[in-house]
Parts: C-alpha cells; sequence; structure tokens
C-alpha cells in the first residue's frame, strides 16, 4: 500500500510536531516495528524506572505508556467511524485526566505490554483493511478536520514522539528491535 504523506487541513497544526517526525515508507511495517521497540523498552525497565516522573506533576514512565494505549485507542476507533462514512463530529478528549483516573500504576507492566500488543494487532488489522478510498475519507473531531490515512500518521508519529521524551527528559535509553 502506498501512503499519502498527509496534506495541511488533514490533521489539526499541532500534529504537525507528530507528522514531521514520520519517515516516507510503509506505515503498517512501521507500526509493527514501533510494538516491538516499545515492547523491548518496557519490559527492561526496572520499577523504580516505571515509576520516575522528571518533574512535579508530570506523568511517570508506566503512565506515558497508558497515554499511548489510550491516544491509540481513541484515533483508530475515530479512523474507523471515518472510514465507515460516518459524519458525526467526535469531541477531543482530556489525556491528562484519561491518565489520572487510569489506575495505570496499580496495574503491572506486564499487562500494560499485553494490551498495548493486542491494541496494536487491532491497529494494524483496521489500517491494513482500508481501502484507497477509506484512507481518504475524513470527518470532524476535536474541532478539527482529520482523514483516516491522516490518523495512520498521527499514530506513528505520536509513538516516535513520546519514545523521544522518554530519552530526552526521562533518561530511558532507546531500544531497538
Amino acid at each position: 500500500m502506498h501512503w499519502l504523506r498527509p496534506k495541511e487541513g488533514e490533521y489539526l497544526p499541532y500534529q504537525y510536531t507528530y507528522l514531521s517526525r514520520v519517515p516516507d515508507g510503509d506505515l503498517l511495517a512501521m507500526f509493527a516495528q514501533q510494538v516491538q521497540e516499545t515492547v523491548n523498552l518496557y519490559a527492561s525497565l526496572t520499577s523504580t524506572q516505571l515509576a520516575y516522573a522528571y518533574a512535579e506533576g508530570k506523568w511517570t514512565v508506566q503512565e506515558v505508556l497508558q497515554h499511548i494505549i489510550d491516544c491509540e485507542r481513541v484515533m483508530t476507533y475515530r479512523a474507523m467511524r471515518f472510514a465507515r462514512k460516518d459524519t458525526t463530529p467526535l469531541p477531543g478528549f482530556d489525556e491528562n485526566l484519561y491518565v489520572e483516573t487510569s489506575g495505570a500504576m496499580q496495574r503491572s507492566i506486564e499487562d500494560m505490554i499485553s494490551e498495548f500488543q493486542a491494541l496494536r494487532a487491532a491497529t494494524i488489522a483496521f489500517f491494513k483493511s482500508c481501502t484507497p478510498e477509506m484512507l481518504q475519507a475524513s470527518g470532524m473531531a476535536n474541532g478539527g478536520n482529520f482523514t483516516v490515512n491522516a490518523y495512520a500518521w498521527i499514530l506513528v508519529g505520536h509513538e516516535l514522539h513520546h519514545m523521544a521524551i522518554l530519552q530526552e527528559r526521562y533518561g530511558i535509553p532507546a531500544v531497538t528491535g
């Protein structure tokens, strides 16, 4: 499948931060590579590292994974709605409230990794099932227009963004494939 880089107007301007991190290429392959890298990273961390937040009021390393899970679930749901021609405008969501109420720190990291793997498998299956026409379908969410294709790019970029933050602000080294 040929993935077209989203154009301005297919996503909200602040999401260019995510899109700019994504290299051209096969997004399905990137999704698969990312899940392995993220799983390897989180499986390698100690409980002390998982509980670390770089500043007061910031998420812990474990809560960052919960945020990635929550965002992937929400954005893939939105993409599915738009691919199915549901034009009902969708609201935004408060990612801080989601993390705060998630109970992430009471969960085992093994359980969260398992959830992330299952969710990513579903995300890959969904985007793999999309025809070129479905990928160009659009709808309104969080006050802006989005295409299904843009959500695929945003999801890859969102995870790249948070993996970079884990390195830069939390001091967590990258782990590859």
